[in-house]
């Protein structure tokens, strides 16, 4: 066989920017304009695109790193091998903890919307129904495997794509420039709430779990593999700037301490726009565009912890096994979320936190480490050389932040 006729065969960079998207746009980026309300626009943007170029970087590194690698070989293989157990140890509880966090997230900030939705098509169920019933449908697609993950992914992008014109190009027909410069406010300094928004941001670009499978995906051609990361994340940082212009410009920064007191979470935002917005079809078409965010993001989170769940405990493949790995994959979040049911932004915050370790430090970590073991011979350039020391610092940068933020020593926007 030609060599140009296995390239035709290998799946479009297209297909792998999709995945990578799917996975980070969600939920979470129906936090980004409540957590970013006090440093509002201008330093929420300048954060936003620090955040995504090093959490890009980081996944690049992580690539690069794997390389020296066999094909499928993953956090755990190449963080035993270039930093040793411990750090293995450590960033294995770190995965385990992010990913149960985020599924936590989910099902406490999606079941008021579901809620919402069953109520109004005539189907009587309460909040903790509703969380369960998504968690259940979920639950079942992850345990029958990868491939009814993979389908109803691809779905969700498309239905996502197709709705991201209506919604966002709706928001943006009404955005006030008056309303986004928060001209008139008596409040000039915007930057004191500028540090507490870097958790949220990082957490807005968590895709590193999928990078293994990228590379499966496309037997290993490294080329494809950096392309769909950086087309994939490019397209989530397009869509989060549409976002937080069309909220920020509909919403007035006044607003937002209201939104945060009810919750924080999606029923809280799209209920604050609801008001607002002069075009009902819109707030409609928002909702829609929620349910499918946060349904993608959800299956990729949990398909990831799953995986991990059953790769670390060896239960094997039957369908029993399945089933009790399903278990511990979804019933703790599931009863977290019943008892804790208001700690979405929490949530979120906790996940940036733990994630810092092993999407932002351990991955420059793993290409400072394999560079010097297998490419000694290789000229490093000034961005090779700076790179980890840039994502390293904004790692360290972000658990700074989140510390601060915790001990109350940073300011709360109260309006």
């Amino acid at each position: 066989m030609t060599e140009t006729a296995l390239t035709q065969r290998q799946p479009s960079v297209w297909w792998g920017a999709m995945i990578i998207c799917g996975t980070v746009v969600g939920a979470g980026m129906f936090t980004l304009p409540v957590v970013m309300a006090g440093a509002w626009f201008g330093w929420s943007l300048l954060i936003l695109l620090v955040s995504w170029g090093c959490m890009l970087l980081s996944g690049l590194m992580f690539q690069q790193a794997s390389r020296y690698f066999p094909i499928g070989s993953g956090y755990d293989t190449l963080t035993r091998a270039l930093l040793g157990r411990r750090w293995a140890a450590l960033n294995g509880l770190s995965i385990l903890f992010v990913l149960g966090i985020l599924t936590y997230a989910y099902i406490s900030a999606s079941g008021p919307v579901y809620q919402h939705s069953l109520n109004s098509a005539g189907l009587p169920v309460s909040t903790a129904g509703a969380k369960a019933l998504l968690t259940l449908c979920v639950a079942i697609v992850v345990w029958l495997g990868t491939k009814g993950v993979s389908r109803i992914m691809t779905f969700c992008v498309l239905a996502k794509l197709l709705l991201l014109v209506s919604v966002f190009g709706g928001l943006l027909t009404q955005v006030d420039l008056l309303t986004l410069a928060d001209a008139g406010s008596s409040e000039s300094d915007y930057w004191p709430y500028a540090f507490g928004v870097l958790p949220f941001c990082l957490a807005s670009f968590g895709y590193h779990g999928n990078i293994t499978g990228l590379i499966s995906y496309y037997g290993g051609e490294q080329k494809r593999v950096r392309r769909a990361l950086v087309f994939g994340t490019l397209m989530s940082l397009v869509i989060y700037l549409f976002w937080i212009t069309g909220t920020m410009g509909n919403l007035p920064r006044t607003a937002f301490p209201a939104v945060v007191a009810s919750g924080g979470d999606i029923a809280a935002l799209l209920a604050a726009l609801r008001d607002r917005l002069h075009v009902g079809a819109l707030t409609f078409m928002m909702a829609l565009f929620s349910h499918f965010a946060v349904i993608a993001s959800f299956l990729g989170v949990t398909a990831g912890l799953f995986d991990f769940i059953a790769d670390r405990l060896k239960l094997g493949d039957t369908p029993l096994a399945r089933f009790k790995v399903a278990l511990l994959t979804f019933l703790p979040a599931l009863s977290a979320s019943l008892w804790f049911p208001d700690g979405f932004l929490a949530a979120i915050g906790f996940a940036g936190l733990f994630a810092t370790l092993w999407a932002v430090i351990v991955p420059a970590l793993l290409y400072i480490k394999a560079r010097r073991r297998f490419a000694k011979q290789e000229s490093a350039g000034a961005l090779k050389t700076l790179a980890p020391t840039m994502v390293i610092t904004f790692g360290v940068m972000n658990i700074l932040a989140w510390t601060l933020s915790w001990l109350n020593l940073l300011p709360t926007f109260s309006g």
